[in-house]
């Protein structure tokens, strides 16, 4: 489960923020959205809100950065340059800052923080600390700057160990994916958090997880089965869906050398389509069939999204993983987006405590009291074009009051109480 993420000197972020997903001691009537382990209480979901361009798609940029950074350092060649996208809009006469990452979250029985800061060129500092309890001591696993790499060789064996193999820590590659390529314990429960229980996706491109979804039902998981049964509570038209397996087909005018290189590597394989079960009706309105279409030729956009979005949706709640979603109400309407949030907050339909993380710019769920004060996040920009981050509970109103939670929290954010909406010039 996440708990934070810390982002600095990342695109529109200089100065580190911090998005917290730990719930505060508020008098709300939402209980249900809040869930604890080893005495953590958690949200379960969380809000993102900000004018367009204010920081909202960094901020989760951010996090699928550093999650790739970690997945994918062990990859690196020595001196290859690390993907560095700093703040590019405060003038300085030496070398900008190193961005800085991390995160910290609970797997198995501990609190894991790890992060780390790079250049275009070096990892310049990387650090792994865990606990049990909130009030427990935190333990520091290994620490790097560059002076070398300090470590607990006793709750930490593999770090000894991959210094001792003569295996060198290239300067581009973080210690920890060097420690779980050559099989540690513990850094590869960290590397399965980046990799199995965290996932980043768009709800823009949502076509980048269609395949994903249509597997799932393809090989009839049970996450299909509660994707069908969200659709059919949507009512979005059709009754059921169907996959088909298909042998790869080339277009005619494909030169035949590239025709026959391509048919080599897909031999074998099939094409996985999927259909939607309409009902066919007479005159008088009365069911009297079925027809099976094509599900990616017939079916709306906003269908097709939801149908995307579904596989990581329910294969999340199955597993109790983090699902970050950048835009997560484009393209929907916002009692869908509601509903979506609904099957993480309710415990019946997300027994497993997953987390979703999403920006949205739909004020309605502000007015339908779904979320906590907690659960509501701002991006703005400054003067200087930097992002802050901030709760709705970090608020302090022009009387020295804080938003109480019987506040209409939409026409306030829409009246600009609260900061992190557009201001149009008048001409």
């Amino acid at each position: 489960m996440l708990l934070e993420f810390t982002v600095g000197n990342y695109r529109s972020f200089l100065p580190k923020k911090t998005l917290s997903l730990q719930a505060q001691k508020l008098s709300e009537d939402v209980k249900d959205n809040v869930c604890s382990h080893l005495s953590y209480n958690i949200l379960k979901s969380l809000a993102i809100y900000g004018a367009n361009s204010s920081g909202k798609s960094n901020l989760i940029d951010a996090l699928q950065t550093m999650r790739f950074n970690v997945l994918h350092s062990v990859k690196l060649n020595d001196g290859e340059l690390l993907g560095h996208d700093p703040f590019l809009l405060a003038k300085r006469g030496h070398d900008p800052e190193p961005t800085v990452f991390e995160v910290v979250f609970l797997k198995s029985d501990f609190c894991y923080r790890y992060g780390f800061s790079y250049s275009i060129s070096t990892i310049e500092e990387e650090w792994l600390f865990r606990k049990t309890t909130p009030r427990s001591k935190e333990h520091a696993l290994f620490i790097r700057t560059a002076n070398g790499i300090a470590m607990d060789e006793k709750h930490f064996p593999e770090g000894n160990m991959a210094l001792s193999n003569d295996r060198n820590v290239n300067d581009n590659r973080l210690f920890l994916s060097l420690c779980a390529q050559l099989g540690g314990d513990v850094s590869k429960e960290v590397m399965s958090w980046f990799q199995k229980d965290l996932n980043v996706v768009s709800g823009l491109n949502n076509q980048t997880y269609h395949n994903f979804s249509k597997m799932l039902f393809h090989e009839k998981k049970a996450a299909s089965h509660a994707a069908l049964h969200f659709f059919k509570v949507l009512q979005l038209g059709f009754d059921d869906l169907l996959t088909r397996e298909e042998d790869f087909s080339f277009p005619d005018d494909l030169p035949p050398e590239l025709r026959d290189m391509m048919a080599k590597a897909m031999q074998g394989k099939k094409n996985i389509e999927i259909d939607s079960i309409h009902t066919v009706y007479d005159k008088k309105g009365t069911a009297c069939g079925s027809v099976r279409f094509s599900f990616d030729d017939k079916e709306s956009a906003g269908t097709k999204k939801l149908f995307d979005l579904s596989g990581p949706i329910f294969d999340t709640l199955e597993r109790g993983a983090i699902l970050v979603v950048d835009e997560l109400d484009a393209k929907m309407h916002p009692l869908i987006s509601q509903h979506i949030i609904r099957l993480f907050n309710n415990p019946a339909t997300n027994p497993h405590n997953a987390q979703l993380v999403f920006t949205t710019h739909d004020t309605h769920l502000l007015s339908s009291k779904m979320l906590r004060r907690d659960q509501i996040w701002f991006t703005e920009k400054d003067a200087a074009e930097q992002t802050d981050l901030y709760c709705l509970t970090d608020i302090v109103l022009p009387d020295g009051t804080k938003p109480r939670n019987d506040a209409n929290y939409e026409r306030n954010y829409i009246a600009g109480r609260y900061g992190a909406i557009p201001y149009i010039i008048n001409e």
